[in-house]
């Protein structure tokens, strides 16, 4: 960056654009916004920033993130402990219990399988899915990874290494948006929908 810009303001603009979906021109504009807010706004964030790092941790049963170890979810004796959803990511985990139904336990993979970025199943936490699956009472495990290639090929890998467990294996439905319309939708996304049908 040019020499008219102090280190300081070129270094949190270069720490900004390392987030994902965060371009140069974003960083830039919220670097100067912390530098024209009030002391308080950029203390705060600091603050925040601290505290994410030091006082939360991966569970070690699910590995979402999580302040105590095992999470509130693990921990609960009110939750299904005979059902695993296996999501990709903990906003994945977020987006279903957003929903208020389902009420089982979950395992976060934390990725995909994804040659192409060089991330395969070693990398991911499905060793411990099927030590967990091999170690609890588990009768089902839904797997709820994202449609698409790297969702897919996840899936049919954690399906393979759950084979012969004794354990019932699910895919999420796929089929049509609420609210959308047919000539809109995608072949593919119409042909899911054609084979998921249900009797009415």
């Amino acid at each position: 960056m040019s020499s008219a810009i102090p280190e300081p303001v070129t270094k949190l603009i270069e720490a900004f654009s390392r987030l994902p979906g965060v371009g140069p021109k974003t960083a830039s504009r919220l670097t100067y916004y912390l530098l024209r807010a009030p002391d308080d706004v950029s203390l705060s964030l600091a603050a925040a920033l601290t505290n994410l790092k030091e006082q939360t941790t991966f569970c070690g049963v699910c590995f979402n993130i999580t302040v105590d170890d095992p999470c509130p979810i693990c921990s609960s004796s009110q939750r299904d402990s005979e059902s695993i959803a296996v999501v990709e990511e903990p906003l994945d985990l977020m987006a279903i219990e957003r929903t208020g139904v389902y009420k089982g336990q979950y395992h976060v993979l934390h990725g995909a399988i994804s040659p192409v970025n060089g991330i395969g199943p070693d990398d991911l936490k499905i060793r411990e899915l099927v030590k967990r699956v091999e170690e609890g009472n588990i009768l089902e495990v839904i797997v709820a990874t994202n449609p698409g290639m790297e969702g897919d090929a996840t899936a049919m890998y954690v399906q393979r290494e759950l084979d012969g467990k004794g354990v019932k294996v699910t895919r999420l439905a796929r089929g049509l948006p609420t609210g959308g319309d047919l000539e809109y939708v995608d072949s593919v996304t119409l042909m899911r929908a054609l084979e998921g049908r249900n009797e009415l």
